[in-house]
């Protein structure tokens, strides 16, 4: 199904860094900490709440990101907060049951991976059985029988476009990569925009452009089989570079750091992409081998839904993060800013504005179930 492009442009090189979340050493789960590392005494009469997908609140990433909104709506909006970290997937159910019998005025379930079992997925099944509580659901989509679920969204394809297109014109092989953990949508969203965005480097310039790792047409690609294990991502990550990429762009969560790892053994000049978080700022180590990431700004969603959850304003209307609304973008450039040539970001701006005039489309792939 062919899906427009929403308006608007991120953080290229040369932009301010206003409103990236800066990653700290992350409170214990439970805590409310301000700016000074303490505790904020809440100043409402509400506890606002989280379950993690598999991992843990510190993984630099998709969940640390979640979490960091609720730290912000303690310290800025006075809330108690309380997140529940989730080691496999079989902690889903209990650790939703424990926040709902602690009275918890929002919950947010992190990941897709919480349409999974049940009947017409756990994160519906249990709201369904807990109609007084209400959910906000990251990566999912409308469904369910009750109203008490609000899904979180993001079209990624967008800002993945861009950063397609920026790779495609910074390789010098002209051979670019990318792997996903899981052959999700929430994941292919990013493989697809990637994709499609180095063909349109390719079409402009008659450059032809290599991309492992993905094949849109026949939706088969290189894939983990999960976020955790980075011996199978090293492996898809050494492969890549070995068949000549010299640009790799995970999307798997943490486990760009088994694709950090390759990029530093292999001696070669090869930088990867960030996802989820702007990785050269939340890794500084990293920083040089990073040309940009593609974010989800799931930290403001998060503060958002909170307040509004506070303010009795919660509905199950969907929240999309775009370009537009600042919700996905690609982070600075930082030490590449003096590397991406000036035509390049000025081509970036101009594939914005045909975005926003509807002249560009993504036809995102359709996962076998």
């Amino acid at each position: 199904m062919n899906t427009k492009m929403m308006r608007g442009f991120a953080a290229v090189a040369g932009l301010a860094a206003a409103g990236l979340v800066l990653a700290g050493c992350g409170a214990a789960p439970g805590t409310t900490p301000t700016e000074s590392g303490s505790t904020a005494a809440p100043t409402t009469d509400f506890l606002a709440c989280a379950v993690s997908d598999e991992g843990n609140f510190k993984d630099k990433s998709f969940n640390e990101a979640a979490y960091e909104g609720l730290q912000r709506a303690g310290s800025e909006l006075g809330v108690e907060t309380q997140g529940l970290e989730s080691a496999s997937m079989d902690a889903f159910e209990p650790n939703l049951t424990q926040l709902v019998d602690d009275g918890c005025g929002i919950i947010f379930a992190i990941g897709f991976n919480f349409s999974l079992g049940g009947t017409n997925g756990l994160i519906f099944d249990f709201a369904d059985a807990h109609p007084d509580s209400k959910f906000a659901w990251l990566d999912g989509w409308p469904g369910g029988t009750k109203d008490n679920v609000k899904p979180i969204m993001y079209n990624t394809q967008e800002s993945s476009y861009l950063a397609g297109y920026l790779a495609a014109a910074y390789s010098t092989t002209k051979t670019i990569g990318t792997y996903g953990g899981l052959q999700i949508d929430s994941v292919t969203a990013f493989m697809d925009g990637y994709y499609y965005g180095a063909k349109a480097y390719e079409k402009d310039t008659g450059t032809p452009v290599t991309v492992l790792g993905w094949n849109p047409a026949t939706a088969s690609g290189d894939f983990v089989g999960g976020f955790s294990d980075t011996t199978v991502a090293g492996s898809i990550s050494d492969n890549q570079i070995a068949n000549g990429a010299d640009v790799v762009f995970p999307v798997a969560g943490s486990l760009f750091t088994a694709t950090a790892e390759s990029i530093r053994s292999s001696g070669k000049n090869v930088v990867l992409l960030g996802v989820d978080k702007d990785i050269a700022l939340t890794q500084p180590q990293l920083a040089d081998i990073t040309l940009t990431s593609v974010e989800k700004k799931m930290t403001q969603a998060v503060f958002d839904i909170t307040k509004e959850a506070i303010d009795g304003k919660f509905s199950t209307d969907p929240y999309i993060g775009t370009l537009a609304n600042d919700g996905t973008g690609l982070s600075p450039f930082y030490d590449f800013e003096s590397k991406v040539p000036a035509d390049i970001v000025a081509k970036l701006k101009e594939l914005t504005d045909q975005i926003n005039s509807g002249q560009i489309t993504i036809e995102l792939t359709k996962n076998p179930s």
